[in-house]
């Protein structure tokens, strides 16, 4: 089975390779614990394969047997725009790393069409003043979640496409979409990511939900990536675990793994040890 790696490479070469094609990955974690880190590193380390081998192979190193880079990468963002995307990837990691991924991944921004549903005042989040066709466009847009499914429909097939964030759109949703909808959105992603193949990643903070909404969220995506701190003596450390991935937990069982502890360097997010079950 074709796997399309995360760009992480001691976690891939633990799952061989990567993430099954056709997946839908939560990646959920507290603030700071590491699962921002990990999406932006995904992004710019599957850019690197089809931009700069050698920056790959220094950062990266060699694919495993069964893996294949997605043909494209995408990233798309709900509030922020490409220039604040490359200003939190330059606080992340090397710049030139940052300047080659992002010149590999496409950046696709729907923050006009969510803060026009709030209050915010439009010379915040829009570049220029609007047109009549402008005008009239936007009163007869379509909402934001059948905007976001056609965007998705668009780039998604035999690609990696990064979704910052589904807190957002949560959160813009408010009263006005039933909580029924976000998980029908998932569930159907889930359905459609089959006949995509490629790799989506969807980042969500569990803070923003509750437990429940959470386990929600967790059972219509094919796998989910936890993200948290654990303390240890007068330490803390970012730790990553499988919570449940078909196809992919079985062989971190096999393992005997636990959890994965991580950190962030210049090349971005990595794992820094392996706890096992003694």
């Amino acid at each position: 089975m074709d796997r399309l790696p995360f760009g992480v490479q001691q976690l891939d070469s633990v799952i061989q390779g990567g993430a099954p094609v056709g997946s839908v990955v939560l990646l959920s974690g507290e603030a700071g614990a590491g699962s921002r880190e990990f999406m932006h590193t995904s992004a710019v380390m599957n850019a690197l394969g089809r931009v700069d081998e050698d920056l790959f192979d220094l950062h990266y190193g060699s694919l495993a047997a069964d893996a294949v880079l997605p043909d494209e990468v995408h990233y798309l963002s709900f509030t922020a725009s490409e220039a604040q995307l490359g200003a939190e990837l330059r606080m992340e990691m090397d710049d030139e790393l940052v300047a080659a991924g992002m010149d590999g991944f496409e950046f696709h921004e729907l923050s006009e069409r969510y803060f026009h549903m709030s209050p915010v005042p439009r010379q915040w989040y829009a570049n220029q003043t609007p047109n009549i066709k402008d005008l009239r466009a936007r009163h007869e847009r379509t909402d934001l979640l059948g905007a976001f499914g056609m965007k998705l429909s668009e780039i998604a097939p035999d690609n990696l496409v990064v979704i910052d964030s589904l807190s957002d759109l949560v959160s813009a949703m408010g009263e006005d979409v039933d909580w029924t909808d976000i998980t029908f959105l998932v569930s159907g992603l889930q359905k459609a990511a089959f006949d995509w193949g490629g790799l989506i990643l969807l980042h969500v903070n569990p803070q923003t939900l509750s437990g429940i909404r959470h386990g929600q969220l967790s059972d219509a995506a094919h796998g989910t990536l936890e993200f948290a701190w654990a303390s240890g003596g007068s330490t803390r450390a970012r730790t990553l675990v499988v919570k449940q991935f078909r196809g992919v937990l079985s062989q971190i069982e096999e393992e005997n793994i636990v959890q994965f502890e991580t950190e962030l360097g210049d090349a971005g997010f990595d794992i820094s040890d392996v706890r096992k079950i003694r």
